[in-house]
């Protein structure tokens, strides 16, 4: 079975639901508290294992209650954790999201031990990253990290896969080593200069960082589905039309899924359908990892 490798974020994630999101200096009242593991490294990785991966995470958390239960619910969820470092100076990281009734979001994150995972810990699992067959990360962890380990597992024929999220500007080395790369709307906008509209921009936004070094492009596109750059080729995959409560973790399980996919052999195009699938039913459930779905629950072949 193939191995994927995810290095990112662990959090836990305070989320408050109500009506609406508040405007600056407002206070909005009648929300329903929940609490629930998060991060987007995190969230990837048991989106990943849910779906059927093998999966290997490697991730720092704070020697507190929230790491501690985040690395045995890791554990419970079948994933390796034997690289989850842990940070005696600092807390594991914490995200405060509010979510209204539409199921739109707006997320600010604390990310304590997540800001200190460095060169020297994936150092430490260089044996497990070049080895690895897949390897999905994010931004929510320092970018020398992420370019660190992208340089070790490229050089060893490893794919890699970038979640360019939260958006910031990329190095042209980093992305020279991305067999993917999957950003949303937003994210490939700051990443090109392309206001994304039409399906025009969608091409243009795609070579553009198909350019830089890319070879394969997935921009996600929330309920529009997904716009694909393989190689030469160009095409729509449409998202399925469902009651969105929450879509905080929309796009992890996109990522998560994505990876399963191309590991078990699925060409790009189901890869993507699956994706969108397992995208599909997270947004019908609140929470992030709470919500993301399981093999059994995707009923399409692909």
């Amino acid at each position: 079975m193939s191995i994927i490798a995810v290095i990112g974020s662990s959090n836990t994630d305070m989320v408050v639901k109500a009506e609406r999101l508040p405007v600056p200096g407002e206070t909005v009242s009648g929300g329903v508290f929940l609490m629930n593991p998060g991060g987007k490294g995190a969230n990837q990785a048991v989106a990943a294992a849910r779906l059927g991966g093998n999966v290997i995470f490697i991730t720092k958390t704070g020697n507190d209650l929230f790491g501690r239960q985040s690395i045995e619910l890791y554990r419970t969820e079948g994933i390796d954790t034997k690289h989850v470092f842990s940070d005696p100076d600092r807390l594991s990281g914490v995200a405060l999201i509010a979510v209204d009734a539409h199921g739109e979001n707006c997320i600010l994150v604390a990310p304590g031990a997540n800001a200190t995972l460095s060169v020297a810990d994936v150092e430490q699992a260089r044996e497990t990253i070049e080895s690895a067959d897949y390897l999905l990360m994010q931004l929510e962890t320092p970018l020398a990290t992420v370019e660190y380990a992208a340089t070790l597992a490229s050089a060893k024929g490893c794919k890699v896969i970038l979640n360019p999220a939260p958006a910031q500007a990329l190095t042209p080395a980093l992305l020279k080593t991305l067999n993917i790369i999957i950003p949303n709307r937003t994210e490939a906008e700051l990443l090109t200069g392309i206001k994304i509209s039409d399906n025009l921009s969608r091409r243009a936004a795609a070579d553009c960082l198909s350019a830089k070094g890319v070879e394969n492009v997935i921009i996600t596109l929330g309920a529009e589905g997904a716009f694909v750059k393989e190689g030469n080729v160009y095409y729509e995959i449409a998202a399925e039309e469902v009651r969105a409560v929450d879509t905080t973790a929309a796009g992890d399980t996109f990522c998560g899924a994505l990876c399963v996919g191309i590991s078990e052999g699925m060409i790009l195009a189901d890869a993507v359908k699956f994706a969108c699938h397992a995208a599909a039913i997270s947004v019908t459930r609140m929470g992030a990892q709470a919500s993301i779905p399981c093999r059994r629950e995707l009923t399409v072949d692909y």
